[in-house]
């Protein structure tokens, strides 16, 4: 505590703001670790409440500061009027005036995006003015290839327009462009990166991140809500098919329509979709350098004589896309470069004993999984056994696909007993809007009371296993249209090879816009089913009780066809 005392006394000292504002920040940071997997404070730190109490037990202008930037930064009203009644009854020397005066920072109307044609991530710059004058500006970096994740942030006591200057001096580049963005979007965007980022794991961390977090965060609160996050394409079975045939058709696709050839084609472009900036055609150095060190060799069980078609087609593709985007030859060259850095390393990969799916990703955490499966070989791949372990994954194991009915779901009403109580009236908004899309937008093509009491069965766990999901700020409708795409997708409706149904239509009866597939994340594991539930482009949750008769069908006659489970 003495050592912070002086910390803090150096900070107040100082003649910007910043200062002590970046000390609060880190001290916050270092109590709270986001990440669902991050060590909690077990070794000895205090609690953030503890801080709390520790501070209002200790009169000193310190300690009375700390609380002052607390208790803005934390938009609490209730906090905030305890801590200035606290402050009000200390005799130390005042405090500055922008300290006691902190609530009147102001956002600067304007917000710079710096952006890549590559798009690997993109800079948000955001500023405001401190009660005394002086200004702060936060630049933020999204990086997109981790799954549109804040990566790092830092703020500097300048102001925005001169910040935004001095990246146009830096960039240079006929590839990068500064550029205004909405507040109320950077607003949106940059709340969306810090939250997919709490759940990547390891942590996130550099010398900045996540310290001023909390300061970012305050920041932020001060742009205008509303605003738009990252707007992701859907790519359909028969948009990702024409794809598909444009490439082969093309000069660069020459010697690749091959069963094997095509059914890899498909899973790059599975990549390119689903995962890094959602485009398939533009590859950059660290999406090739995903998929050649991690994703192909993690997540795709097969033979090494075809995982080693790999390299060839991705340059072909990589050559196809850039062409196709309009890009200049130097950037294609450079990620085809990458292709050449990492190529070794895959096929070393891909030749040795390795853990795949979700073992690797508990290896990756240092978790015990034991020895790694016997490497893949020609004779080895048993198609009949991959498919059986396909449809048991989707309803919950071996016994449970062997024990598996096509009995209609009843027409359950929904279960309120779990959800607590202050979320019931968020949670009824979902309910209502989950309802209706099932009876009327699912209803032409499927069992509409049957996937309404999937979907009503999946809202009742999901406020029962996380309810902060339904207190945090967002619509209804957000919420709505992602608990209908899990089900959706689940049941090969919407999202999947053959869908009937588009998830753009679907966000348009909801009243949304963009993609559903990151809200829908935490309500994946709000239930216990993790990233890996869509590794295989459809939705795996691990239950028949969000299958309807007609799909468990369908999976029985799969699994008579393919032989009775072992």
């Amino acid at each position: 505590m003495p050592d912070l005392g002086l910390h803090i006394a150096d900070a107040l000292d100082e003649d910007h703001p910043l200062a002590l504002l970046e000390l609060v920040s880190a001290l916050l940071s270092s109590l709270e670790p986001r990440s669902p997997l991050a060590p909690g404070t077990e070794d000895g730190r205090p609690t953030r409440a503890q801080l709390m109490d520790m501070f209002m037990e200790t009169d000193a202008r310190e300690t009375s500061a700390v609380l002052a930037v607390i208790a803005e930064f934390s938009g609490d009203d209730v906090l905030r009027r305890r801590i200035r009644r606290e402050i009000g009854t200390r005799g130390h020397p005042p405090l500055p005036g922008w300290l006691t005066d902190l609530a009147r920072t102001v956002a600067h109307p304007r917000a710079i995006e710096v952006v890549h044609v590559l798009c690997e991530g993109d800079d948000l710059l955001l500023g405001a003015r401190l009660p005394d004058g002086s200004d702060v500006t936060a630049t933020i970096y999204v990086d997109h290839n981790l799954g549109t994740v804040v990566k790092d942030a830092f703020v500097m006591p300048v102001p925005v327009d001169e910040l935004a200057e001095k990246m146009r001096e830096i960039a240079d580049d006929p590839d990068t462009e500064v550029r205004d963005l909405d507040p109320a979007d950077a607003r949106a965007r940059t709340a969306e990166g810090i939250e997919h980022g709490a759940r990547v794991y390891p942590p996130l961390e550099t010398e900045t991140w996540p310290a001023c977090r909390p300061l970012v965060e305050w920041l932020v609160a001060h742009l205008p809500a509303g605003g738009n996050g990252y707007e992701r394409r859907e790519w359909d079975d028969t948009a990702r098919g024409e794809l598909a045939e444009r490439f082969l058709a093309a000069a660069e696709g020459t010697g690749f329509d091959d069963p094997d050839h095509r059914h890899l084609l498909d899973t790059l472009l599975w990549y390119g979709t689903d995962y890094g900036p959602g485009d398939p055609l533009r590859w950059n150095p660290v999406s090739v350098e995903i998929l050649l060190t991690d994703w192909v060799p993690r997540k795709i069980v097969a033979p090494v004589a075809y995982l080693d078609r790999v390299p060839d087609l991705l340059r072909a593709l990589i050559r196809f896309g850039h062409r196709e985007l309009g890009l200049r030859a130097s950037l294609t060259v450079g990620v085809l470069a990458a292709v050449e850095e990492y190529e070794g390393e895959y096929r070393e990969t891909i030749r040795r004993k390795r853990h795949q799916g979700p073992m690797a990703l508990l290896e990756s955490m240092g978790l015990p999984v034991g020895e790694p499966d016997d490497l893949v070989e020609d004779d080895d791949l048993d198609p009949d056994a991959v498919v059986l372990e396909s449809l048991g994954r989707a309803v919950g194991g071996r016994d449970a696909l062997e024990n598996l009915t096509a009995d209609p779901l009843p027409d359950e009403p929904f279960d309120w007993e779990s959800v607590p109580a202050d979320v019931h009236e968020r949670v009824g908004q979902v309910l209502a809007l989950v309802d209706d899309c099932c009876t009327g937008f699912f209803g032409a093509t499927a069992a509409p009371l049957e996937l309404r009491t999937a979907c009503r069965r999946l809202l009742a766990r999901v406020a029962a296993g996380d309810p902060a999901i339904f207190r945090r700020r967002g619509t209804a409708s957000g919420g709505a249209a992602a608990l209908c795409w899990i089900v959706g997708k689940a049941n090969g409706l919407v999202g999947t090879h053959g869908a009937d149904l588009t998830v753009k239509d679907m966000m348009a009866r909801l009243g949304v816009s963009g993609s559903p597939s990151q809200r829908a994340e935490s309500m994946l594991a709000a239930i216990g089913v993790g990233p890996h539930a869509q590794d295989d482009g459809g939705m795996d949750l691990g239950s028949p009780d969000y299958l309807t008769s007609a799909s468990r069908a369908e999976i029985l006659l799969l699994r008579d066809r393919y032989g009775p489970p072992s």
